[in-house]
């Protein structure tokens, strides 16, 4: 069964006023359920792209369709199936309480009272943050921020989850703790990163920007291997990778789960 197609992207350029060019001939395809890494060092042009898909930026020239809809003429329904989850919590929560967050995307969609806080105690849950309604997300760590912000998306219940650096700035165990919510969402997913250990764990897909160009795409696997092609574009291979690669072993583990098997048959 041929899985449809969710977002498409065609010769996308977009250069910023100061002109710099941040997206230089960009094509893409994503199909529905996909988990999708956008990978790159800083300043490779992934934030810039994510910003593409909901119309927070538009490109110079070029074709951004998501859903089969057209990024001019059905903006509005566009937003309500993307969910942009930004790298910095604090650009995302702006309420007293967590639920006026929370809430905030539900409300303004014109959702009943009920169906609000409906939408509100599911997103919380799904993120291990019930019973945090009343706080002050300003008094939050980083972690829960994150969290908080990712909830923020999921309670207008998007077809297409879009986070920039997930995983940034937060400590190991809330690092560990949000790629399992990552992995627990069955909807579409892009994740722009340049956490690889991360992107083995969560994504099918992924695609290496550089100087704002797509310079490889592909499966996980077949990219994540590729010391040689992550590093020349200042990407750190995956810890499984490198540790295998180092013990002169072939056919490498992603995942620490299978690496740590992998290692037991070794040392038999």
């Amino acid at each position: 069964m041929t899985s449809k197609k969710i977002v498409e992207i065609k010769d996308l350029n977009y250069t910023y006023p100061d002109g710099t060019e941040a997206l230089r001939g960009i094509n893409l395809e994503i199909f529905e359920g996909e988990s999708v890494g956008l990978i790159g060092p800083n300043g490779s042009g992934k934030s810039t792209l994510l910003l593409h898909l909901n119309g927070i930026l538009r490109g110079n020239n070029g074709l951004v369709r998501v859903m089969d809809m057209d990024m001019d003429k059905d903006i509005k329904e566009i937003r309500s199936k993307i969910g942009l989850v930004f790298q910095d919590p604090d650009d995302q929560l702006f309420s007293p309480s967590v639920f006026d967050d929370v809430a905030f995307g539900p409300i303004n969609m014109g959702f009943s009272r009920d169906e609000v806080e409906r939408r509100v105690e599911m997103a919380l849950s799904q993120v291990d943050m019930h019973g945090y309604e009343e706080r002050s997300p300003h008094h939050l760590s980083f972690g829960e921020k994150k969290r908080i912000s990712i909830a923020t998306v999921l309670s207008m219940n998007p077809e297409i989850l879009v986070l920039d650096e997930p995983t940034s700035n937060v400590d190991p165990r809330a690092r560990k703790e949000l790629i399992e919510f990552l992995k627990s969402f069955g909807i579409t997913k892009i994740i722009a990163t340049h956490d690889m250990d991360m992107v083995a764990e969560v994504c099918d897909k992924v695609f290496l920007l550089y100087n704002g160009k797509i310079i490889a795409k592909g499966y996980v696997k077949e990219i994540l291997s590729d010391i040689d092609l992550l590093e020349s574009h200042g990407l750190e291979p995956p810890t499984m990778v490198r540790l295998f690669k180092e013990i002169n072993q072939k056919n490498v583990p992603l995942r620490l789960e299978e690496g740590i098997e992998r290692l037991k048959k070794i040392m038999e």
